[in-house]
């Protein structure tokens, strides 16, 4: 309908009962402009406030679906060849229940989804942390050694390490044994975790000045970017080591950690623990990884139901809540319904 054709001034009654019928049916013929009688009306008081709030819920509704497609890959939100028609006011009650159950299972499969991510994550820097802590066992033990001695390369400190094994097999406590026999008296300590790369260096020198270069830090980066469990986007981090001794310094470097949003993990001092954990560690990242495969298969089979079904859904929900705003316009008479 175009605003230069011709038109005709009418006054129009309906009943209560038939005027959403009506009206659905004046709006698929598009041949009739409403004028608003209640224009003096506050909108919060007319008859179908209502009735329109629910439907801007389920436009909302309608929306997450759109956006949470638009994030899957693969899903494409399928047109219709076919305009429906408005749906009767009971049929209404119907979709309110479908779309709140849609959403209720894809925030509840999302949520669920989202934490395993976050547990698959921790795992696989525990994972690294486990796997590259062995090489800073060993580089630590000869800068602990040699700090203890006064000639860092000591015959009797050498022959300590030769009694114990072969270099690459030294452990914590073969350490702390050696350097309280080498007149040692303060408790060596240790912590290991996992820190972004770009926060690396602004860690590394105030855990240095903060403990008065009284620690060893070793730091070796993670080859293959870690997933952001909330975004998805990749995350480069460094697998972090610090050694101390005594519990004041202790405390002060977990309390440095905790600034910088480094993560720290349990590291046991023994190389046969480690490689118990490691398997353990292994077996829970399989788990998860099925676990997370089959919730992510399910959702992603509720949004293939949704996007052949959306493009209606909105026409619906549009011409349900057209209508309403077209009865709020009328003046409302008893039990009959009259606009001009």
């Amino acid at each position: 309908m175009f605003r230069s054709e011709d038109m005709t001034l009418c006054q129009l009654h309906l009943q209560s009962e038939a005027s959403y019928d009506a009206i659905s049916q004046l709006g698929e013929l598009g041949i009739v402009h409403f004028k608003d009688l209640t224009s003096e009306v506050n909108s919060y008081s007319k008859k179908f406030v209502s009735e329109i709030r629910r439907c801007d819920e389920m436009e909302r509704q309608l929306r997450y679906f759109e956006t949470e497609i638009r994030k899957e890959d693969g899903i494409r939100i399928q047109d219709t060849d076919s305009i429906p028609e408005a749906p009767a006011p009971r049929d209404m009650i119907d979709l309110e229940a479908l779309f709140e159950k849609h959403e209720s299972d894809l925030r509840e499969l999302g949520s669920n989804i989202n934490a395993l991510k976050q547990n698959y994550s921790g795992l696989m820097e525990l994972q690294q942390v486990l796997k590259l802590t062995d090489s800073f066992f060993l580089e630590s033990s000869f800068s602990f050694l040699s700090a203890a001695t006064d000639d860092p390369f000591s015959s009797s400190a050498s022959a300590d390490i030769d009694e114990q094994g072969a270099a690459n097999d030294m452990e914590l406590s073969h350490i702390r044994k050696v350097a309280a026999d080498l007149g040692a008296k303060t408790y060596l300590g240790y912590v290991a975790g996992v820190i972004g790369r770009e926060r690396l260096s602004g860690f590394m020198r105030l855990l240095w000045f903060a403990c008065r270069g009284n620690v060893f830090i070793k730091h070796e980066d993670i080859v293959e970017p870690l997933e952001d469990p909330h975004t998805g986007a990749p995350v480069y981090k460094t697998v972090f080591m610090v050694f101390f001794q005594g519990e004041q310094l202790k405390a002060r470097v977990k309390k440095i950690c905790e600034g910088f949003k480094a993560v720290l993990y349990p590291c046991p001092e023994s190389s046969d623990e480690r490689q118990e954990m490691k398997l353990g560690v292994l077996t829970r990242i399989q788990d998860l990884d099925q676990v997370l495969t089959t919730s992510q298969e399910q959702r992603k089979r509720v949004l293939q139901m949704v996007s052949k079904n959306l493009r209606m859904w909105f026409m619906k929900v549009i011409k349900i809540k057209a209508i309403y705003h077209t009865l709020n316009m009328f003046n409302t008479e008893g039990r009959s319904e009259e606009h001009t």
